[in-house]
């Protein structure tokens, strides 16, 4: 390619930007030569930490003023975690590539204790997702669930400063930002479900834009596109967003795809699961096909409550 710049859309957290720089280091080794530059953006979910996420209407608060940029061409492609991303994207856009997925379980952060089956009877654990309320409350309902928003690092600062007696984040986030020793121990499946594409990092650009499309294509890796390509799918077929607690994983092995979702209720902890196999090369079908387990399980009580209340 000619060495013309590339504009990249990112939030100005620390973590937005590492990855945002990460995809800028992985262009300039696959196509010397290119000049990039990093437009950073403060986005609505980043300047109103005063109000739970899913009150103010979704993860996608996180991306509207990046799309804005691409939209108006004042930037090429946007970076964001993929766990951000509406399962729907608005028209005119498309994922041109999904990153190799880092360690996708949650992590649980605390000064004094190791796990979360040690904290005391009534210990106050921070988090501001519905996905990760419901399960605390499914392994332990005595806990005090602090809402908590910000970055990781005003998280991580709250929680050093005695607001909460533990906190869960994302491992991958932690590790990114060189804070992978903050992590006690990990909250990981089977038994602990993370967000869809939890640890993936998913590059978006305008649609029919060639050459961004041309410069994505070799930091594409298909394995992790196929597992959050079913978790997303199982999620979409659900209807969710982060208004509602839904949680999946897949992975692949030798003889294809398995995933394992939950539907749950933050308020009592009640959980639905379930799970299955699939093909490597139909993973939009795997997603639906757990999803409607979950829904003969219970699930569609769970989301209509939520829905309604």
């Amino acid at each position: 390619m000619s060495a013309t710049t590339l504009r990249i859309a990112t939030r100005r957290s620390a973590l937005a930007l590492w990855q945002a720089e990460h995809v800028a280091a992985r262009l300039r080794a696959t196509h010397p030569g290119l000049a990039i530059e990093l437009v950073p953006m403060t986005t609505r979910g980043d300047r109103i930490l005063d109000r739970p996420l899913a009150a103010l209407g979704g993860k996608g608060l996180f991306l509207k003023e990046l799309e804005v940029a691409l939209a108006e061409q004042r930037a090429d492609i946007a970076v964001h975690s993929f766990k951000d991303v509406p399962v729907e994207l608005d028209a005119g856009f498309a994922i041109g590539a999904v990153l190799e997925r880092a360690d996708p379980a949650d992590a649980f952060v605390s000064v004094h204790f190791a796990r979360l089956d040690t904290l005391p009877h009534g210990a106050r654990v921070g988090t501001s997702s519905l996905r990760r309320q419901a399960q605390l409350r499914a392994r332990r309902a005595d806990l005090q669930l602090v809402d908590l928003r910000g970055n990781v690092p005003t998280r991580l600062a709250r929680l050093d400063a005695g607001a909460c007696d533990a906190i869960v984040l994302a491992c991958a986030g932690l590790e990114r930002l060189g804070l992978g020793g903050r992590i006690r121990s990990r909250l990981a499946p089977p038994h602990w479900l993370p967000a869809a594409a939890q640890g993936a990092i998913a590059v978006e650009c305008r649609v029919g834009d060639a050459r961004s499309a041309e410069l994505l294509a070799p930091l594409h890796d298909p394995a992790t596109a196929r597992c959050v390509a079913a978790e997303r799918a199982l999620t979409r077929h659900l209807h969710g967003n982060c208004q509602v607690p839904i949680a999946a994983y897949c992975f692949e092995s030798e003889t294809g795809l398995h995933l394992a979702g939950l539907v749950g209720d933050a308020a009592d902890g009640r959980l639905v699961r379930a799970e299955a196999s699939g093909a490597s090369e139909a993973p939009e079908a795997l997603g639906r096909r757990v999803a409607e387990r979950l829904l003969a399980a219970g699930a569609g009580e769970l989301l209509r409550l939520r829905a309604e209340g």
